[in-house]
């Protein structure tokens, strides 16, 4: 089936993240729980560097931008508001033999058929004549139905259903409900934007190609806030910022296109929204979008918690709602995408393998690796006092098991931009060997100078 194609081509990838502490399967030790993960060791300073550099680029270098970090568990009449509780929903249809469940629309698609425009109805007709079930080849399905995919938790013992809260599956509407704060304290003028780095939940019918679409995952997402006559120009500016920030984290320019949504596929609340996609192993997928949000929110959110939301314009005398561009971005699919974008399998001129990340220095996990050429009482402490010296200013990992050549190809693996070998030399003339992951050239510098070349290429 497609699945176990799609789950082969990423094996190398995911066995990798897995030996080397960047992700592991969520709950292991208990069978697994399915569609979760950890970020491992490494993952986790990878995930915080894709992070940190994103908020540097959007929020502290531009003076029109500002942050905020708003609450998982929002109002419930938040999602009403927004569209969320009779809108954010999946076609679901489950087998009754193996008990299965997918998304009707997908499983049809995957049969060459036409699922778009149909209604319930139309798509039950369908899968019950057509279609078999992928996972045991039976021909019995439930009714296709609406599934909301928010996940609710009950706030208090009676369960009444004005005391359900909901975990936010966009980060978006956090800042929308402190937009009014934000005016109030705030010396904003438009256009301005808010940024957030946040979890985000939805309850998928079919997640899937590892981290790519998970139940729990985290979004860097802009609500940029202008005036309607301005949405055309600041629409393609932010645009070009997204696709500058692709090239900025190092993905290969070959790699990710931008998709144009037809106009009736639209969200109800966008009137024009672009994807820029990434040719992912498993196929060419979403990784970030930008979406113009019109006045939709602040209106709905205006409308049902009766507090005036306009923006007062002293420069023109005059009040309005404004209007929002959003560019969100994917942590986790992010995240992947350098994984496919840096991997690679090399067959060397010794007839040797080595497994590379080819990752950007600007996300590296760890930027230096420190190694003694063998582990001898003259050189460690030498080498020890190099990369405490190093610690100061990056990311450094000191290694002294094994042949030379086995710690460079740890390194290798992790994505180490550098590997500096204190060796026999250095006790002569206190040079050192600073070795290229990517040429694996290697040359000899001044321990003295170390630092400020690793900061001129890093």
């Amino acid at each position: 089936m497609p699945n176990v194609k799609k789950l082969d081509i990423l094996k190398p990838i995911v066995a990798l993240c897995k030996r080397r502490g960047f992700i592991y399967p969520g709950s292991e030790i208990y069978g697994g729980f399915a569609n979760t993960y950890s970020y491992g060791p490494y993952g986790a300073q990878l995930k915080k560097n894709i992070k940190d550099l994103w908020w540097k680029t959007f929020v502290e270098k531009r003076s029109d931008m500002l942050g905020i970090d708003g609450p998982i568990l929002l109002h419930p009449e938040t999602w009403r508001a927004s569209g969320h509780l009779d809108g954010f929903s999946d076609m679901l249809v489950d087998c009754k033999m193996c008990k299965s469940r997918f998304r009707a629309d997908h499983l049809i698609e995957s049969y060459g058929l036409q699922a778009e425009g149909k209604n319930l109805g139309e798509l039950t007709q369908i899968i019950h004549k057509d279609i078999k079930c992928p996972k045991c080849g039976a021909k019995d399905f439930t009714e296709v139905r609406h599934f909301n995919l928010m996940f609710h938790t009950p706030m208090s013992k009676t369960g009444a259903s004005h005391e359900i809260a909901y975990l936010r599956p966009e980060t978006a509407q956090a800042i929308f409900l402190d937009y009014k704060n934000i005016l109030d304290t705030q010396r904003v003028k438009i256009p301005f934007g808010v940024a957030q780095i946040g979890k985000a939940f939805r309850n998928e019918i079919t997640p899937g190609n590892f981290i790519f679409r998970v139940i729990e995952f985290e979004q860097m997402e802009i609500e940029y806030f202008i005036r309607e006559a301005d949405w055309k120009a600041t629409f393609e500016a932010w645009l070009s910022e997204m696709l500058l920030w692709c090239n900025l984290i190092g993905l290969k320019k070959t790699h990710y296109h931008t998709e144009e949504h037809a106009q009736e596929k639209l969200s109800h609340y966008s009137k024009r929204t672009v994807d820029i996609v990434y040719d992912f192993p498993f196929g060419t997928s979403e990784l970030y979008g930008i979406a113009y949000r019109t006045d939709y929110d602040l209106k709905r959110h205006q409308e049902y918690s009766k507090i005036n939301l306009e923006y007062n314009d002293l420069e023109h005398q005059k009040k309005f709602l404004p209007h929002v561009i959003e560019p969100t971005f994917g942590v986790d699919r992010t995240f992947l995408a350098l994984l496919c974008d840096a991997y690679e399998e090399e067959e060397l001129e010794s007839g040797e393998k080595r497994s590379v990340l080819h990752f950007s220095p600007k996300i590296a996990p760890v930027k230096v690796a420190v190694f003694p050429l063998m582990k001898k009482e003259e050189l460690v402490p030498v080498a020890g006092k190099v990369f405490r010296t190093l610690q100061n200013n990056f990311t450094c990992e000191y290694d002294d098991g094994g042949a030379i050549g086995k710690r460079y190809r740890r390194q290798d693996e992790l994505g180490t931009p550098f590997c500096i070998t204190i060796d026999y030399e250095t006790l002569e003339n206190h040079t050192v060997t600073l070795r290229e992951r990517d040429t694996m050239k290697q040359e000899r510098v001044p321990i003295d100078n170390l630092s400020a070349l690793l900061m001129a290429r890093l």
